[in-house]
């Protein structure tokens, strides 16, 4: 059965449930999703934590979406092949605009390394409630960090397709925010962030 036969026998029920604006009003906050993408080692899962923290502490509901969470759940049946890396994001974009709907401060973590892969995620979740971080830190930086030992097992031939190192990372040519995690101590780049999402976020109706 192909795409069109499937979709005859699917009945949306959009017009029929509560808006994005419903849940907005109950919770007095607006739903965004902060799209952090950079290279492994860079910062991203540490950064959005510690923003969601900061968040939580000043009363808004969140919801962080991390690499490694994601393909240990949802994606646990996905490999990283060209096309299992689009289904991946393309999954947790569909993910993260449910939650975002829902009014809640959404936090991804991804490498996400193409701007072909980013500008899925985009097109899914929608302009106004994507916003990309791009967490950036030359990959000599990236790999003498290697918290999880990644690049070590990249070079010795234990993984395959590695971003930068057998892969490229396209850097995001235009993204909300760039933070340079080698130029800045976490707190610094934590609280730039903050500065720059509170007003998206803070509700008025």
């Amino acid at each position: 059965m192909n795409f069109e036969e499937k979709l005859k026998n699917i009945f949306p029920i959009h017009n029929k449930i509560l808006t994005k604006e419903d849940k907005e009003n109950l919770l007095k906050q607006r739903g965004v999703v902060l799209w952090f993408t950079g290279l492994s080692g860079s910062g991203k899962s540490t950064l959005a934590i510690n923003v969601e923290r900061e968040l939580f502490t000043s009363g808004y509901l969140t919801q962080i979406l991390d690499g490694d969470n994601i393909r240990s759940g949802l994606n646990k049946d996905l490999g990283f092949s060209e096309e299992d890396r689009k289904e991946n994001i393309r999954r947790i974009a569909e993910v993260a605009k449910l939650f975002a709907n829902c009014g809640v401060v959404t936090l991804t973590s991804f490498v996400s390394p193409t701007r072909e892969i980013r500008k899925l995620a985009a097109d899914i979740i929608k302009e106004g409630v994507f916003f990309e971080i791009y967490v950036n830190a030359p990959l000599e930086v990236c790999e003498k960090r290697d918290v999880k030992g990644l690049y070590k097992k990249a070079r010795a031939g234990e993984i395959k397709d590695f971003t930068g190192i057998h892969q490229p990372f396209e850097a995001p040519e235009n993204p909300f925010l760039e933070i340079r995690t080698d130029q800045m101590s976490i707190n610094e780049a934590t609280n730039k962030i903050l500065r720059a999402i509170l007003p998206l976020i803070t509700y008025n109706k």
